[in-house]
């Protein structure tokens, strides 16, 4: 009689790679994790947020106006302000902030520059096609205004 040799088993070694794979794929996702950078926002949003009811009066002085303040983009992809003839007469004085949320690096600013009928046009032909938020603010006769609009580029 010969002794037979035992009858080896792979289902020890196969749970055992499966948990060192799951452990390393687990290590791998917390250092991707780790190296991507998470951009606020705003870097400054803290002076933003205690200046929130400066900018809530502002909006509702806005919508106070006689006429909407009209930001609209033309078929020719410019952006056009119009502002209400209530604040004809006025020094007008402001910036247009835009804004794109996916990418920082896009953020720009314009002046306030009104023609003698309140209106200003804006090319957006060097700008990126995508989202965009237009921020509007202003002050006319002492009183401070906002207006925020979004736009899709084309």
């Amino acid at each position: 009689m010969t002794p037979s040799s035992p009858t080896r088993t792979t289902w020890p070694y196969a749970i055992i790679t499966v948990f060192v794979l799951f452990a390393g794929y687990i290590g791998y996702m917390v250092q991707q994790a780790m190296r991507t950078t998470v951009d606020l926002v705003s870097t400054d949003y803290y002076q933003q947020e205690l200046a929130y009811g400066q900018r809530m009066k502002s909006v509702a002085r806005t919508a106070a106006l006689p006429a909407p303040v009209e930001l609209t983009q033309d078929a020719a992809g410019q952006v056009e302000l119009q502002l209400p003839a209530a604040l004809a007469g006025q020094a007008v004085q402001g910036q247009f902030h835009f804004f794109r949320p996916s990418d920082k690096e896009l953020d720009f600013l314009l002046p306030l520059q009104l023609s003698a009928d309140l209106q200003q046009r804006l090319s957006t032909a060097a700008m990126r096609p995508g989202y965009w938020r237009v921020r509007l603010d202003f002050t006319a006769g002492e009183q401070a205004y906002f207006v925020e609009k979004e736009l899709l580029i084309k």
